[in-house]
């Protein structure tokens, strides 16, 4: 069985971006070492992972310029947008704000929800994510915060979840949001300040990220990104991250993991990622139920998947120090695309996911590093 591989420790994490900005604005010391500023920006690229970024470094000269072997951080697991945001947006590891994957259990009514659209009246934002979020925090410490991004996330409850504390202020394209964020500047004496762009991910799910599609988004974003750095006071800081970063996968290595009866024995719910599932077994199973179904897909997938039981995962610390409300969230196998795969259950009668090009949830470097690229006050 190959190894699962190992948080990093004592490093920087995605958690601690948003975090030490808002502790720049007050002078105080933070993970990253940030000087004090009068204003903090942190612009988060969906999808845009280290690996993306440094391979695609002659479409974003900008951007690549400021990447360092010093300016990577080691992300979350799963990599995917809802674990990201969580740590981004909380300053904590998902086993404590919640967010531990797309898919997840809602043990209490006995269904998978989608953690970036499934949000309902069965799924309160401020009960499934309870922390404070670093808006919050910079409001309680008298510094305005704003979330900049597309108006339909304006309401959505991952936004509930992870933006309380920030005015939105909707703006439909990367440069209406550069140029909202220039007016917070300039109509506050400081402020935190989150400039979200999605469009990268969405280029990439649809058409890859080696696509003219992603290629063009990419060029737009550090032409727009070039411009705003330059309009910035000399006492603005700029800190451009990524959630995950994104692989492509040809739909002949898809994998439908159902057609193999021992691979879904006992198992009651699929959730996760293609390429990080989350199995959950029926209720109360045999004591060795995750061990045997976790043997079962060693046997079949080990030589192109991590896997691994709930708790060796949580016991690897991949999940920070989890809340015992949390734990049933998490699969009691989870299976880690290694390869250039992604896992897919013919049974599901949504055949959108499958034509998806673009992919991530797994712990590749490719995936799970992203970039943290210090501008402006912060170079």
């Amino acid at each position: 069985m190959p190894m699962v591989p190992s948080p990093e420790t004592g490093a920087p994490r995605l958690a601690d971006v948003l975090a030490s900005c808002r502790a720049s604005i007050t002078g105080e010391a933070n993970p990253l070492g940030l000087p004090a500023v009068d204003h903090a920006v942190v612009l988060l690229v969906d999808g845009l992972g280290t690996a993306n970024l440094r391979a695609s470094g002659g479409h974003a000269r900008f951007l690549s310029s400021r990447l360092t072997k010093k300016s990577s951080l080691p992300g979350v697991f799963p990599a995917t947008t809802a674990v990201g945001l969580g740590s981004l947006c909380t300053g904590a590891p998902s086993g404590a704000h919640g967010l531990v994957g797309y898919r997840v259990l809602d043990a209490a009514n006995d269904r998978v929800v989608n953690q970036l659209s499934g949000w309902d009246g069965s799924m309160r934002p401020a009960s499934w994510q309870p922390l404070p979020t670093q808006f919050e925090l910079a409001a309680g410490s008298g510094i305005p915060a704003f979330a900049i991004g597309p108006a339909r996330y304006a309401d959505s409850g991952l936004s509930q979840a992870l933006l309380r504390g920030a005015e939105y202020v909707p703006a439909g394209t990367i440069a209406a949001r550069f140029e909202a964020a220039l007016r917070v500047i300039a109509e506050t004496d400081r402020a935190l300040v989150y400039v979200y762009v999605p469009e990268l991910d969405m280029a990439a799910h649809a058409r890859g990220w080696l696509s003219d599609k992603w290629i063009g988004e990419l060029e737009a974003l550090d032409s727009e990104a070039s411009r705003f750095a330059a309009a910035l006071p000399a006492t603005t800081g700029l800190v451009v991250t990524a959630d995950h970063g994104v692989v492509d996968v040809p739909a002949d290595r898809h994998v439908l993991f159902d057609t193999a009866p021992q691979l879904i024995a006992g198992v009651r719910h699929v959730g996760g990622d293609p390429r990080c599932l989350y199995l959950y077994l029926e209720p109360d199973p045999a004591p060795d139920a995750a061990d045997v179904l976790a043997a079962a897909w060693r046997d079949s997938e080990g030589d192109r998947a991590w896997v691994y039981t709930r708790d060796e995962a949580v016991t690897a610390g991949l999940f920070g120090v989890v809340d015992p409300a949390v734990l049933p969230r998490i699969g009691d196998v989870i299976v880690a695309a290694r390869k250039l795969i992604a896992y897919y259950d013919s049974r599901e009668t949504n055949l959108a996911p499958r034509a998806m090009v673009g992919q991530h949830g797994s712990l590749t470097d490719e995936e799970s590093r992203v970039p943290c690229l210090r501008v402006g006050a912060y170079a």
